[in-house]
């Protein structure tokens, strides 16, 4: 169990990762260039699952036979299909942009002009010319060169250039998703928003509380997820308590189809906790927090 400031804000599955990066050094065997084919995978594609029909396998051959980099290797992976479906064709310019630095330098942008000088080269030179100069710059290769496997920068491993930044790595690393985009409560909208067109740093707040509105947990705007009180009594126990719940999938929840993803809060007694757990589940929700109310 994380302790400390990981679990504090919302970044202990990256606390918890091995903090050494991973190197293909001359001399290593096939399982653990396996090793770093799977740790591309997973840093590439932001942890999405990868099936057997969508791996890269000519670049996994040429890898796995020398003929080609780490850093090629990430390239290869980067220009595929695979990535260009999941995380080009199917999100706005921006959450993509915001996306390509956390999987290819494992960090947040400094500051809008970085970010804008991206969709300026997406415009004038198209996508694999961006994906280029992403792998090719200098930051690319002077933090993990030819063959280390591209990791999250500035938690442990180094400093954020400015308070910006910093607050912005949080934004796009932080919460319960599985990866991503899926389970993520932005989906596949821009996570910094108006704040990257203002140079603006955003508030790194603790996890959901009944004191305050945390990271895992976004009020929804629709009505018909307005707070819901389940029972009038405090229970065997003496307490109600507050669920959040986010990431209700539409294919499951009748009553707000319209939505793509719907967050809730319900307020119910001990004794009825269990039922409603079992509900939320079956509904395809993930709970964020539980607390006890006053």
């Amino acid at each position: 169990m994380p302790f400390g400031p990981a679990s504090l804000l919302g970044v202990e599955r990256f606390s918890e990762e091995s903090e050494a990066p991973l190197e293909l050094i001359p001399g290593d065997d096939d399982a653990k260039k396996e090793q770093i084919i799977r740790a591309v995978y997973k840093q590439v594609l932001g942890n999405a699952y990868v099936m057997d029909s969508e791996r890269q396998l000519v670049a996994e051959s040429q890898f796995k036979l020398g003929e080609i980099s780490v850093r090629e290797f990430v390239r290869m992976v980067a220009k595929s299909e695979l990535y260009r479906g999941r995380f080009f064709d199917a999100c706005p310019r921006y959450r993509y942009i915001e996306l390509a630095f956390r999987h290819l330098l494992g960090r947040a942008p400094v500051d809008f002009n970085e970010m804008r000088a991206h969709a300026e080269r997406l415009d004038s030179h198209g996508y694999e010319a961006d994906i280029d100069s992403f792998v090719d710059s200098d930051d690319y290769q002077n933090t993990f060169g030819e063959w280390t496997v591209p990791y999250q920068r500035g938690w442990k491993t180094e400093s954020c250039t400015t308070m910006q930044e910093f607050t912005w790595s949080f934004q796009l690393l932080r919460g319960n998703s599985s990866s991503s985009l899926k389970g993520d409560l932005s989906g596949i909208t821009s996570k910094l928003g108006g704040n990257a067109y203002q140079n603006r740093p955003m508030a790194v707040v603790p996890p959901s509380s009944n004191d305050t509105q945390g990271w895992s947990f976004r009020p929804s705007k629709n009505l018909e997820d307005a707070p819901t009180r389940l029972g009038a009594g405090a229970g065997d126990q003496g307490k109600t308590y507050r669920v959040e719940v986010t990431a209700y999938s539409a294919n499951n929840v009748r009553r707000i189809s319209r939505y793509t993803r719907s967050n809730r809060v319900y307020y119910v007694p001990f004794d009825k906790l269990s039922e409603q757990f079992k509900r939320i589940h079956a509904e395809g929700g993930k709970i964020a927090s539980i607390t006890p109310v006053s």
